[in-house]
């Protein structure tokens, strides 16, 4: 059985990232760090590192960035994955999912 999606993509890519990695403004080294980094990233990779930015310390568990991407947890979880084996991304302790489970939180390295 095949079933046929009708996609609105006149709002633009649902998965839309910035053009360059998140950096500090106004930071020469921030800048350049992100300068270096981004093309090496993909746009989903890219979104996420944005996301857990804007997070701060705090990060977010695989199921907040998959929630606040608007993303599928299938997507979103392995380009966490791929970010930390990375070394960019590190775990920020523990707290409850919607589940009321514990689940790790992320946050930038």
């Amino acid at each position: 059985m095949s079933t046929h999606y009708d996609i609105d993509e006149s709002a633009g890519p649902l998965f839309a990232a910035p053009a360059r990695a998140p950096a500090v403004q106004s930071s020469v080294t921030s800048m350049a760090a992100a300068d270096a980094i981004g093309a090496s990233l993909n746009a989903l990779q890219r979104s996420v590192v944005a996301f857990l930015r804007a997070r701060g310390d705090h990060g977010a568990t695989d199921e907040e960035i998959a929630v606040g991407l608007q993303m599928n947890p299938s997507t979103a979880r392995p380009r966490r994955i791929e970010l930390v084996r990375r070394g960019l991304v590190v775990e920020a302790g523990t707290r409850k999912a919607a589940s009321g489970r514990y689940a790790t939180a992320w946050r930038l390295a």
